[in-house]
C-alpha cells in the first residue's frame, strides 16, 4: 500500500450509476459467479498502489455491494451526475472534491470503469509505473485497431459505399501508421489534473499503455457480455486475468 510522509493518498474512483439501459444493473449483475463490479474493486485493492478505493455511485444496492467487496462509498452521488449524458470528467470531479471537503488530501487518481473484467491487479501497477517514470498529464489503458482505419468504407443512403479516406483505401497495410482506440479500463493522473477542465485526457501530454486486444473488451449489449466471460474464462486458465 502507498505511504507517503505527508498524507497524501492514491485514490482509485469507480464510476457505477444505477440506470444502466443497455443492459439492466450491470455494475452488479453476476459476472462468472460475482458481481461485475468486484471484478475492478479486486484488482485495485490487489494492486498495492492505492491507499483508498472510492466507488461513486448513485445507487444504494452498488454502494452496499461494493462496500462488501472492501471499497468505500463515503458519498451517495448526486442523481443529476448519474444520467446517460453525464461525462466521466464531471464524475471524477465531483468525486475528488467530496473527497477534498472530507479531508482527503489526493495525489494520484485513478478512473476505473465499474465493467472490466479483464483488468487485473498487474496491469494496473504497470500504468501506476509509466505515470510515475514520466512527466505526463495522463496514462490510459489502449489497443489497436485490427485493421487500418485508412481504409475505412462508408455506407451510402443508395447502398453504394465509398472510401472513408480516398487517399489511403489503395496503400498497403504496412504503409499506414497504425492507429489506437481507448479501451475503456484505466485513466490516470494528479487530482489536480481532473480537476483542471482544460487538461483533456487525450492530447501530446499522455501516454498510452497498449494493451493486446484480447485483453479489451466492450460490454455494451449482451453479445459483448456473453463473448467477455468466455474472454475471462480463457484468460483465466491461461493464468493472464
Amino acid at each position: 500500500m502507498a505511504t507517503k510522509a505527508d498524507s497524501t493518498l492514491n485514490v482509485a474512483i469507480i464510476p457505477a450509476r444505477g440506470g444502466s439501459k443497455r443492459i439492466p444493473r450491470k455494475n452488479i449483475r453476476s459476472f462468472n459467479g460475482l458481481p461485475m463490479i468486484s471484478y475492478p474493486i479486486r484488482a485495485a485493492l490487489e494492486s498495492g498502489v492505492f491507499d483508498k478505493v472510492v466507488v461513486s455511485t448513485d445507487d444504494q444496492e452498488i454502494a452496499a455491494i461494493a462496500s462488501d467487496f472492501g471499497a468505500e462509498v463515503p458519498f451517495i452521488r448526486d442523481p443529476a451526475l448519474a444520467d446517460d449524458h453525464t461525462g466521466t470528467g464531471a464524475v471524477m470531479q465531483d468525486a475528488i472534491l467530496q473527497l477534498q471537503r472530507s479531508g482527503w488530501h489526493i495525489g494520484v487518481c485513478a478512473c476505473i470503469y465499474a465493467t472490466t473484467p479483464l483488468l487485473n491487479s498487474e496491469r494496473i501497477k504497470q500504468v501506476f509505473q509509466t505515470f510515475s517514470q514520466n512527466t505526463i498529464d495522463f496514462v490510459f489503458t489502449a489497443a489497436a485497431f485490427s485493421f487500418p482505419i485508412q481504409r475505412a468504407l462508408l455506407k451510402l443512403p443508395n447502398g453504394g459505399v465509398e472510401a472513408f479516406d480516398k487517399q489511403s483505401i489503395g496503400k498497403r497495410s504496412q504503409d499506414l501508421p497504425p492507429a489506437f482506440h481507448d479501451a475503456g479500463q484505466l485513466y490516470m493522473a494528479n487530482a489536480a489534473t481532473w480537476l483542471d477542465s482544460s487538461k483533456g485526457t487525450f492530447s501530446a501530454h499522455s501516454r498510452m499503455y497498449v494493451l493486446p486486444s484480447h485483453l479489451v473488451q466492450d460490454i455494451d449489449n449482451e453479445e459483448d457480455w456473453h463473448r467477455a466471460e468466455l474472454l475471462y474464462r480463457m484468460l483465466q486458465e491461461s493464468g493472464e486475468c
